[in-house]
């Protein structure tokens, strides 16, 4: 595998804020940090930890309180503005101010840094303008105004407009704060795949910790006044960096599944015997309602048994007497209560 190319790097990094011209608040410190063509990056951190400080920070729209940041080579606050419009685009949690505009005048305000001082789109401008919006599958939206949108489809046309500055570093502040489900899942996917497809550095900042950890390439993690993460994703779950980031009193993150469990106090606790789907989510429904999954024998024991016909049943053992067949896990946890 080749090595990529590094569009942006950070060299002891600390970053804050100021007040009148003098750092008050730390927020992360001590940092490198690297964003490489090709690869999908996903900053992570608790509210407050300094997500949108740091995307600002490596923007150069925001002052470091100690290291540097390299964009290409360069000294960030030694690039210009406009030549710098020709190597990062930004997507910014604001809402468009251009709601008039059509979802084709917007992809094209991307070219605006190529059109000189009479602001005309050239056959290469109108060129770049289609592929953003084919590689976004907007066709069916090019006429219709911001407004009309909803809002998946205006992050998707922002996103496009990124495009269209065609950029080697894309850098996205909570693109999916105020989307459903699907739309998440939509728009991170295609940040995946534009960044392998199109050979971008992508950097997004989200609190989709699920979504991330299915199709980020490296993960950024942010806990307040300490030095930033960086790694594989799967790598800083088994070094215990992810739980250690996200972990609350009434939470905490399983390695064993990648996914976040509630913790519940003096629950019942039982034992369950099975396997497959059926095990699962049987086991999901009873941590859920409070009860303790024991590895040894408890006094509520629960097996789950299948038929050749595919039809599942779960049996209920009370002190080693068993009661009916159960033909739910609704109906299961009536008799556990």
């Amino acid at each position: 595998m080749s090595i990529k190319e590094s569009i942006l790097s950070a060299e002891s990094l600390h970053i804050g804020f100021y007040h009148q011209k003098k750092p008050v608040k730390l927020l992360a410190s001590e940092s490198n940090l690297h964003l490489h063509s090709g690869n999908f990056t996903c900053l992570l951190g608790p509210n407050g930890s300094g997500k949108s400080t740091l995307i600002r920070t490596l923007a150069g729209l925001q002052k470091s309180i100690e290291g540097q940041v390299l964009l290409q080579q360069q000294p960030i606050e030694n690039i210009s503005l406009k030549k710098k419009a020709f190597l990062l685009s930004m997507v910014l949690t604001e809402q468009p101010a251009t709601a008039n505009l059509s979802v084709q005048d917007l992809v094209a305000m991307g070219r605006y840094p190529y059109t000189g001082l009479m602001g005309r789109l050239s056959k290469e401008d109108m060129k770049k303008t289609e592929a953003a919006i084919l590689h976004t599958q907007l066709e069916y939206l090019r006429n219709k105004k911001i407004w009309q949108l909803s809002d998946g489809e205006r992050q998707k046309a922002m996103v496009a407009r990124a495009l269209a500055q065609d950029t080697p570093l894309i850098m996205l502040d909570e693109p999916t704060a105020h989307l459903d489900l699907n739309n998440r899942v939509e728009l991170m996917y295609l940040l995946k795949d534009l960044s392998h497809r199109l050979n971008k550095a992508v950097l997004l900042s989200t609190h989709d910790l699920d979504i991330a950890l299915q199709c980020a390439d490296v993960f950024w993690l942010m806990q307040p006044c300490e030095k930033i993460l960086s790694g594989t994703p799967e790598d800083l779950v088994l070094q215990g960096e992810f739980e250690k980031t996200f972990r609350g009193n009434r939470y905490k993150f399983e390695k064993s599944t990648g996914t976040f469990k509630v913790l519940e106090e003096g629950g019942k606790k039982v034992s369950l015997e099975g396997e497959g789907i059926a095990y699962f989510w049987t086991k999901h429904a009873l941590e859920r309602n409070g009860f303790l999954i024991s590895d040894a024998r408890e006094k509520y024991h629960i097996c789950i048994k299948s038929n050749h016909l595919g039809n599942t049943a779960w049996k209920l053992e009370t002190d080693h007497r068993e009661t009916a067949e159960k033909p739910s896990i609704e109906a299961l946890l009536r008799d556990l209560k």
